[in-house]
């Protein structure tokens, strides 16, 4: 049994169609992606970023014991 629909088959005219595209890009157009995109890159000049900040403590039997559970090792 073959059948004749194909992927594109569709009940719709080739005007409603292109109707619905830019009826879709219309409500696309100003969501955040397009926002975002349309943003100035973010500055990669050194003086632009804030310096001097403070350094995470780390707990080094934590660290220890999370890296050991990653390598699948026992520690105690």
């Amino acid at each position: 049994m073959t059948s004749s629909l194909t992927a594109y088959d569709d009940p719709a005219t080739p005007a409603e169609l292109r109707a619905d595209c830019r009826e879709t890009e219309r409500r696309l157009a100003l969501t955040s992606v397009t926002r975002n995109a349309l943003r100035p890159s973010p500055s990669i000049r050194f003086e632009e970023h804030p310096q001097g900040l403070p350094k995470q403590d780390i707990d080094m039997l934590a660290a220890a014991h999370r890296l050991s559970g990653v390598l699948g090792l026992d520690l105690d």
